[in-house]
């Protein structure tokens, strides 16, 4: 519509603001909205389109998580203990930058970026606009609320365990992990010791594959992730799996069941569809995420000016991943790719592993505020098993949206890829998006 001179950057801004100013109150998505320098990008925008330039993101308003640097902002990782504002963006935002894109703010996290919930006592509760009752996850629950209610085109989230991929799915969006290091994280490179990647939270395949073209780091041809979210994928061969692989939870009927139907459509599209469950050994995952997300945690709150203004229950944290050394942590990275190799042998014999999104919904706002850090760990692992795994591996992870659970509220499969192979992950995912339709399901407070 931009380029087509349907509608102007300075109107669609506007429809955004309007927006954010009528539902953000009762969402709490945004963190801080950047209204009077959006006016200005969106301005500049509007004279570039006017002179014919096209860019695959211009005029088009996203949201950044507050994980990562606006020149000009504070970047606070959902924390009162933050350094004073940034003076240049962050890689990633100055590519978005680059292919036109305008920030219209910066979104909600829990404190440290710690929890699949969107909570802290800095900055409150961010809302599901699903059930205003419910997190809408975490950590980049600001990111994907803002999206699904409509209060952003798109927008950056992080990943470090599942960040990205808990809240598109509680929220009815497409997310995807993409392979470690495709999308810059400087100025924090490896965050959390490898763990985290940032990427898109998105309606569509294709406003994802477009980010991603926009953002990518990894030497390849113009335009290749846009190209695969229209081709047809070819038939692949995908790997059914619900084995957890962490400890033993319950896996909900509905989650289960979304598995069976997607497997189902697969086998319909012409894919070869066969149960195969990943090796999954449970102890070295557990030796190699745990203590790369501790002591990230442990790092991140080192590095706060007033980490004295930290929760309680994030000291705490900090504190358990204090205790590893440089040389453990040394240690662990090199146990990575034993680990990798194990649950990566899969992709010898399959092109795709298909798994639920989440073990169950989301959970009620305030649901863990009176819980120490080692018990809302265990807790929120119960509900989010399938993600942390391949964060440890790296490899590229995506969720697409699959109807609702008994109590209304969006759930999700996930499809994970080769490494480095986003593009069959999104072209499979442009093809269910094609057969099973999400974009025009619509929360309630939107």
């Amino acid at each position: 519509m931009l380029a087509d001179g349907e509608l102007t950057a300075p109107e669609l801004l506007e429809i955004y603001l309007e927006r954010i100013a009528r539902l953000d109150s009762q969402l709490r998505s945004f963190r801080v909205v950047l209204a009077d320098k959006a006016r200005d990008e969106a301005c500049a925008a509007q004279d570039r389109l006017d002179a014919g330039e096209r860019l695959p993101l211009l005029g088009v308003p996203i949201a950044i998580k507050d994980d990562v640097d606006v020149a000009g902002e504070v970047t606070t990782c959902g924390s009162g203990g933050h350094r004073p504002a940034a003076t240049v963006d962050a890689v990633v935002v100055r590519r978005l930058r680059a292919a036109g894109a305008i920030i219209i703010g910066k979104t909600a996290t829990p404190e440290l970026m710690m929890f699949p919930f969107t909570e802290s006592l800095t900055f409150g509760a961010t809302r599901n606009p699903w059930n205003p009752g419910r997190t809408p996850g975490g950590s980049s629950g600001g990111s994907a609320a803002a999206v699904a209610a409509g209060l952003a085109s798109l927008a950056l989230g992080s990943d470090g365990g599942g960040s990205i991929r808990i809240p598109s799915t509680w929220c009815g969006l497409f997310g995807i992990k993409p392979q470690r290091a495709r999308v810059s994280l400087e100025p924090r490179d490896e965050v959390w010791y490898g763990l985290s990647a940032n990427g898109p939270i998105a309606r569509s395949v294709l406003d994802a594959a477009l980010f991603l073209d926009a953002t990518n780091t990894v030497p390849g041809p113009e335009g290749e992730f846009a190209a695969a979210a229209t081709r047809e994928p070819g038939k692949l061969r995908i790997a059914l799996s619900t084995k957890v692989p962490t400890l033993p939870v319950k896996v909900g009927a509905a989650q289960l069941a979304a598995v069976e139907e997607a497997g189902g459509l697969l086998r319909e599209l012409g894919h070869d569809v066969v149960v195969r469950d990943p090796a999954y050994p449970l102890a070295p995952i557990f030796a190699n995420f745990l203590p790369r997300y501790l002591r990230g945690i442990s790092d991140d709150a080192d590095a706060q000016a007033h980490p004295e203004r930290l929760e309680r229950r994030t000291r705490s944290m900090a504190r358990m991943g204090s205790f590893f050394s440089d040389r453990r942590m040394a240690a662990v990275r090199a146990a990575e790719a034993r680990v990798s190799g194990r649950v990566g042998s899969i992709f010898d014999d399959v092109d795709v592993v298909l798994t639920p999104g989440t073990a169950r919904g989301p959970s009620r706002i305030g649901a863990y505020q009176h819980r120490g850090g080692l018990s809302t760990l265990l807790l929120v692992g119960q509900r989010v098993p399938y993600f942390p795994v391949w964060n440890v591996t790296g490899q590229p992870a995506a969720v697409v949206p699959w109807g609702f659970d008994d109590d209304g509220l969006p759930l999700s499969v996930q499809l994970v890829g080769r490494p480095f192979d986003e593009a069959t992950l999104l072209s499979l995912s442009a093809q269910i998006e094609a057969a099973r339709p999400w974009a025009h399901h619509r929360p309630p407070l939107s």
